[in-house]
């Protein structure tokens, strides 16, 4: 049979987006790994499946997978993508879409026809929740690299997120650092890796190793981890501005118990049909 699909990109994230309420799929790891090639495949960062909700809470539920087959809770960038994609195939005309996700409900609010604006939900920095093995929480841990010591903060955010903050980006050790921290034991679920410069208080830029991925032009819940560390340090003001490698995204965190809101661009690269057994 064939499956209809989608392929966005928000700010160079790029992903395909499913409809799995008209259609009939079974997201399996070795073919999402497959299809997400991009010599042999589709090509993607992750997919994005749309279901039919499990609580009267929702419209939808949202899953994600990332391109090693992984499947992971969260996905901003996804998610605004995912916001766009149930508007223009006609499966919502709401501006307010309410989402399940692996971690609890996200809101997705449509500005325009391109931009849309999310509740990431509240910044979890107990270890625990993260999770971290850690013996107790921390605004900086300290851990080794290749002999040296390195300050890092942590937190989850749909997903584990690792933020370093570095003088500046370009010179980051992402191709190193980000494997090695990625798969640390410290971080028994793996996380995502963010290398942040702190531009002054309203901005800051930021490179992201995706767990499951690999570098990515951007990635919407590691921009929503470094904004909340930003705050949490009293770095950075309640309102932010992200420049990541595909383009910017507007952040909102007021701290304490507040969801990070962030607001950005989404982009319908085109729509096909592939062999599906």
């Amino acid at each position: 049979m064939k499956l209809k699909f989608a392929k966005m990109h928000g700010l160079g994230n790029d992903f395909v987006v499913i409809d799995a309420i008209n259609q009939r799929f079974d997201a399996r790891p070795e073919l999402v790994k497959s299809w997400a090639d991009r010599f042999d495949g589709i090509g993607f960062d992750q997919m994005l499946i749309v279901e039919k909700p499990l609580s009267d809470a929702a419209v939808f539920s949202y899953r994600i997978y990332n391109a090693d087959g992984g499947e992971v809770s969260q996905c901003g960038n996804g998610a605004r993508c995912f916001a766009r994609f149930v508007r223009e195939q006609g499966l919502t005309d709401l501006d307010v879409i309410p989402v399940e996700t692996n971690t609890g409900l996200l809101k997705l609010e449509a500005i325009d026809s391109t931009h849309y604006r999310v509740d990431m939900g509240v910044p979890q920095f107990e270890p625990a929740d993260i999770p971290l093995r850690a013996e107790q929480r921390e605004d900086l841990y300290n851990t080794e690299f290749d002999g040296r010591e390195i300050s890092f903060s942590a937190l989850a955010i749909g997903n584990p997120h690792m933020v370093i903050q570095v003088i500046d980006v370009k010179n980051a050790e992402l191709e190193t650092m980000g494997p090695y921290f990625e798969a640390h034991m410290m971080f028994p679920e793996r996380a995502n890796i963010g290398f942040m410069q702190v531009i002054d208080r309203e901005t800051f830029k930021l490179r992201v190793f995706e767990r499951g991925v690999g570098e990515t032009l951007a990635c919407g819940s590691g921009a929503c981890a470094a904004m909340s560390v930003g705050v949490q340090l009293g770095l950075l003001d309640a309102n932010a501005k992200a420049i990541l490698l595909g383009g910017e995204l507007n952040l909102e965190w007021q701290g304490n118990a507040n969801p990070v809101m962030m607001t950005g661009a989404t982009a319908m690269v085109y729509q096909g049909e592939i062999e599906y057994e």
